[in-house]
């Protein structure tokens, strides 16, 4: 949908070269994703070296000496830190962000130990496994997620990761929400298969080349809207959510309304989502009664 936007705000025509931008973007967001978990090891190696700083000091004091280590130790971001799948990632990937700018990492590490949530863990010197995953997951998702820092240090990083970012941190929590103790933690796959990675040229291709007659299925249904009207960004989730229709029997219909209704939530206008639910459904009963469009599988309608 943004490329596409793109292509309109420039007047471009280049459709390799908007393609290739296109999953470059996609590309970049394994990056944040790496960012962002590694955020906790690097939070962990932080405190291990303040830890051991403190208690060296010459006038050192008993807690410094033998200080608690249950956040150092947590069963999860051990686990974290142990994964050759997010090693291996970072050094091919040649993610090194944070060995460059380690004072966000302070500043999370600060955040970190300032946190009610710090303070009720480190209250005892033990727990479970469950326990120390709870933590991790609150952690993640109360202090280190909604960082106003990190967040800016994101945002100038790259523009394109302001709206990867929530995609991402979910993905972070449902994966550590999943981990059982003796696990081995795995990076995801940025595409489940080719079939997967396809599908982004094949719906940009279509929808890009295609704008015209996608754009007249839907003009006779909005008698009462000039077509000058219609906000941009609405014209083109209609012609990507038509191309789904008519183009791809394998998606489901209530699942194209589905998708394309949060995306008109998230980037239009207040009332787009009501205009374009609407749209869809009568559309959706005339492809239906004249045959046009056709969905292989069951469900699928």
């Amino acid at each position: 949908m943004q490329s596409i936007y793109a292509m309109h705000q420039k007047n471009s025509d280049e459709i390799e070269k908007e393609e290739k931008f296109l999953y470059h973007s996609i590309d970049n967001i394994l990056d944040l994703y790496l960012i962002m978990v590694s955020s906790l090891i690097e939070i962990k190696k932080k405190e291990v070296v303040f830890l051991e700083t403190s208690s060296k000091k010459h006038l050192a004091t008993p807690e410094e000496k033998n200080p608690n280590k249950k956040f150092i130790n947590n069963a999860v971001l051990q686990i974290l830190e142990e994964s050759n799948s997010i090693s291996i990632s970072l050094e091919t990937r040649k993610i090194n962000n944070w060995s460059m700018n380690d004072d966000y990492i302070l500043i999370l590490l600060n955040e970190v130990k300032k946190s009610e949530l710090y303070q009720n863990y480190m209250q005892t010197k033990t727990s479970t496994f469950e326990e120390d995953k709870q933590f991790v997951v609150d952690l993640f998702t109360e202090v280190i997620a909604p960082n106003d820092k990190l967040y800016e240090y994101l945002e100038d990083n790259k523009l394109t990761w302001i709206d990867d970012i929530p995609m991402v941190n979910t993905q972070i929590q449902k994966q550590l929400r999943q981990i059982k103790e003796g696990d081995e933690f795995r990076v995801p796959k940025l595409y489940k298969d080719q079939e997967d990675k396809e599908f982004v040229s094949l719906l940009f291709r279509k929808t890009v080349l295609n704008e015209i007659e996608l754009a007249k299925e839907y003009i006779d249904k909005t008698p009462n809207w000039d077509s000058e009207r219609i906000a941009e960004i609405d014209t083109i989730i209609l012609k990507m959510a038509i191309c789904e229709f008519l183009k791809f029997p394998s998606i489901p219909v209530k699942v194209t309304i589905n998708e394309y209704l949060e995306l008109a939530k998230e980037y239009s206008t207040p009332k787009s989502s009501i205009f374009i639910n609407g749209i869809l459904d009568n559309l959706v009963k005339d492809f239906t009664n004249d045959g046009k469009m056709k969905k292989s599988g069951r469900g699928l309608l």
